[in-house]
């Protein structure tokens, strides 16, 4: 008999209270979009239990860590093991996922945590890192990489570089296609899978066969419309984001270099790109505008903007609209990875 998934009891609470809670109060409407229900709710709840203006980062480090008790179902079955690589400044963590199904010869994703490159680690996204794994099929490798403000820009780049570069040189050891490998990360770690996408061309690393980018951030001048649209009430605030990228990078000099923004590079020749947004975003814009200039430049991309959801949605677990989401997301990267996806064809 196939074991299912399981919900921490937390979010097992929660998703109740989160059901009641969406048959209640007003629509939101904004900018030509209906927030769904369930997402009302959530920030409901959110801003009674977890509020978003708290700006000490060992408390923010905490929070995000207990953020695993409402994503999605644990599913069984999924081995992990850890160990150290090496990076330009010394070991990175990784922690590797494998369903116990996963044939020799599969896909590998290189998967970043986001988090605002300041919060967040191996535990805070494990949950949905067991799911991509099962649901892909794929190998997943999450990398820890050093945090802001102790290890500033470009820290975290150079970490990221160098664990993909490391995943390129030991498929053989992985078990993995050497053809199949893929770089993937949500908000901060978005930008982090961008960037490497285009290191690898770069360095003449081992291109990855597809870029996974969810609602990332590629514009560290904060200059795009969604920024002011949704600058509080939909749980990442445009006050957040300046808080983190100004821990991270507070050289404003730098914020259009390519290297840090990737809205502000030439995509040409990068990676087949996957790009996932959320309509009630404040980095929905900047996202979908790197779409299409990857576009533009050539590069087959799929844009797609889930019009109803929230910043986030891919480590909620108590919605059936986010894991609704997260299985469309999970099932395209699937599809990607095996070619069989028609607007990734070139």
């Amino acid at each position: 008999m196939t074991a299912t998934p399981r919900l921490h009891p937390v979010g097992r609470a929660a998703r109740v209270l989160i059901g009641l809670l969406a048959r209640r109060g007003d629509e939101i409407v904004r900018d030509g979009r209906r927030l769904a229900p369930e997402m009302r709710a959530v920030l409901a709840v959110a801003k009674r239990v977890a509020p978003t203006n708290d700006r000490d980062i060992a408390r923010a480090r905490i929070d995000i860590r207990r953020s695993v008790m409402v994503g999605p179902p644990v599913p069984p079955g999924v081995h992990t093991w850890e160990r150290d690589i090496p990076g330009p400044a010394g070991d990175v963590r990784v922690r590797f996922y494998r369903d116990a199904d996963t044939e020799p010869g599969a896909p590998a994703i290189c998967f970043f945590h986001g988090g605002g490159w300041v919060v967040g680690d191996l535990d805070s996204h494990d949950p949905p890192c067991r799911v991509l794994a099962q649901r892909t099929g794929a190998v997943v490798m999450a990398v820890d990489y050093r945090l802001a403000p102790e290890a500033p820009y470009p820290a975290a780049v150079e970490d990221c570089v160098a664990a993909y570069a490391w995943l390129t040189k030991h498929v053989g050891e992985l078990g993995v296609d050497a053809d199949r490998l893929a770089v993937m990360g949500d908000s901060a770690g978005g930008n982090l899978a961008a960037l490497v996408a285009l290191a690898a061309r770069d360095q003449g690393l081992r291109a990855p066969a597809l870029q996974v980018l969810i609602y990332p951030g590629c514009d560290f001048t904060m200059g795009q419309p969604s920024i002011d649209t949704f600058s509080e009430g939909f749980m990442l605030t445009s006050e957040s984001i300046r808080w983190f990228r100004n821990l991270y990078l507070p050289d404003s000099g730098a914020w259009r270099d390519p290297a840090v923004s990737p809205l502000f590079a030439d995509p040409t020749g990068a990676a087949p790109a996957l790009v996932f947004t959320a309509g009630f975003d404040p980095l929905r814009d900047e996202g979908r505008a790197y779409a299409a200039l990857m576009a533009q430049a050539g590069v087959p991309v799929v844009d797609r903007c889930f019009d109803d959801l929230i910043h986030g949605f891919y480590n909620i677990g108590i919605t059936r609209a986010t894991l609704m989401a997260a299985d469309e997301v999970n099932r395209t990267i699937a599809a990607a990875l095996a070619g069989s996806h028609p607007s990734l064809q070139s």
